[in-house]
């Protein structure tokens, strides 16, 4: 059983007719799966954005669709970009039997132990947030964890070999580079010095581009007395 629960209803509206169901305060969904025909529903706005609060992608709903019981990975969410409001859903009906992919965040833990933190003062710049996943939906897990504890120089990477994964999960792209880098250090210091050398170098550009030649003219303008000189001549 999830924790998820969402209860919808099977609806006939459909296109431009979509705008008034969610006036009246319904998100309208789609529920596909183990070869069956897809199903037009409806559900309540709150009851749905707190389902998909709790379930994510990498979580199931109990699913009661006009009586029939069902559980559903989330495959897909429509946002509107203005509102940040949810415009519709998709749902992937699941067995408890058959593995499925879905889509797991990845969290750093550990790294405010690291000597990288503590003595060096570097930190730390995540260039992969999820990763999708292939397990029984029971044994989903809401996150995947890579431990930063022995992280120490520079060059030092989290990579997608340090995932840990728990029993029953694996990775649902087989092609996946182990070596593929998920977070790695930065020295915020070397960075803030390097911006400030790079702010200077263009200021004294400015200031040089603007400092007078010996006969009182900017160089640019010298340089165009001089050309229009050797023409006169």
């Amino acid at each position: 059983m999830s924790d998820n629960k969402l209860s919808l209803e099977k609806r006939t509206v459909t296109g431009k007719k979509l705008a008034g169901l969610r006036a009246d305060g319904f998100i309208p969904s789609v529920v596909y799966g183990d070869g069956s025909e897809p199903i037009l529903a409806q559900s309540a706005y709150n009851e749905t954005e707190k389902a998909l609060r709790g379930a994510g992608y990498h979580s199931t709903i109990d699913m009661d669709i006009a009586g029939k019981k069902s559980m559903a990975i989330v495959k897909n969410v429509g946002i509107d970009p203005v509102s940040r409001k949810i415009l519709n859903v998709e749902f992937q009906t699941v067995s408890a039997n058959k593995a499925v992919e879905a889509t797991t965040p990845i969290v750093i833990v550990n790294f405010e132990e690291s000597e990288a933190s503590k003595l060096t003062h570097f930190a730390l710049t995540q260039s992969i947030e999820e990763i999708d996943v292939k397990a029984k939906p029971a044994d989903l897990p809401k996150e995947l964890t890579i431990d930063a504890t022995n992280m120490k120089e520079l060059d030092d990477k989290l990579t997608i070999a340090d995932l840990i994964l728990p029993a029953g999960v694996e990775l649902a792209d087989k092609e996946l580079d182990p070596e593929q880098v998920v977070a790695s250090l930065y020295d915020p210091a070397a960075e803030a010095a390097a911006r400030e050398a790079e702010a200077a170098a263009a200021e004294e550009a400015v200031d040089a581009a603007d400092v007078p030649s010996d006969n009182g003219s900017k160089p640019e303008e010298s340089e165009g007395e001089e050309n229009g000189d050797k023409k006169s001549e």
